[in-house]
């Protein structure tokens, strides 16, 4: 079983190359445990191991203990369609979500608005129910008026033979506002002595799997800093990307 983060499709393929079968589920501390699981369709068997890959890395449908789960519209609050393209934000309601943040009104009042726990994770629903996440909304990268999912960014890097992992932010850039700024540790097996034909080798791999504007404009080599349950942080990264200035005159 796999929580925590959302596990790119080639960690999966990976694990499934090895023999194990995972179960993904997703859920908050503030919603108790899983809430929801990507349940396994038998039809799914017959499918290729990338594609079922990418189907088991969605986080789902609701989970027996859970009475409700939606993606919204947060200013309607309204559904939104099941196409796997509109983004909104998922939503809770049910007594297995928390009752609020202790001696914190205004957080309650923020995180309970409309009769729904906001979990602050932005997300897509499919035409069979199961729902995706794109990003967190803070994580969102806003370049040039263009949102741009780090998730996403991040999975088509784990792609990279070279990657054993990556966290991508938002850096400034004086001409996009933001652009995509990629944290990556290599594997050990890779030479690392000329970390700049590294940096443009992953930015000419990223060209065949991403449009233009989400392709990293800068690559920043070395360990990532993590929690004690081995979340990435990306909050630190963030400002270890600001400390480092602009991007100057980026060009796509």
């Amino acid at each position: 079983m796999t929580a925590g983060a959302a596990p790119p499709p080639s960690v999966l393929l990976s694990m499934t190359e090895k023999g194990f079968r995972v179960t993904h589920t997703y859920g908050l501390s503030e919603t108790y445990g899983p809430s929801t699981v990507c349940v396994w369709k038998p039809e799914w068997d017959s499918l290729p191991p990338v594609t079922q890959a990418r189907l088991n890395a969605r986080q789902g449908v609701r989970y027996v203990g859970l009475e409700c789960v939606d993606v919204v519209d947060p200013k309607t609050m309204q559904p939104v369609p099941a196409d796997g393209t509109t983004v909104g934000e998922i939503v809770f309601r049910g007594n297995i979500v928390m009752k609020g943040y202790l001696k914190n009104p205004k957080a309650n009042e923020e995180a309970f608005a409309n009769g729904w726990y906001h979990s602050g994770d932005l997300a897509v629903k499919h035409q069979d129910g199961y729902i995706e996440i794109k990003d967190r909304a803070k994580d969102i990268i806003i370049s040039g008026g263009e949102n741009i999912s780090s998730v996403e960014v991040e999975n088509a890097l784990y792609l990279h033979p070279a990657i054993f992992e990556v966290s991508v932010v938002a850096r400034p850039d004086e001409r996009w506002g933001e652009s995509p700024c990629a944290f990556v540790t290599l594997k050990p097996n890779v030479d690392k002595s000329d970390e700049q034909r590294l940096e443009k080798d992953i930015i000419t791999f990223c060209k065949s799997k991403l449009p233009a504007y989400w392709i990293p404009k800068s690559v920043i080599f070395g360990p990532l800093p993590k929690t004690a349950t081995g979340k990435i942080q990306k909050h630190l990264l963030r400002a270890k990307a600001k400390e480092m200035g602009p991007v100057r005159n980026s060009k796509l």
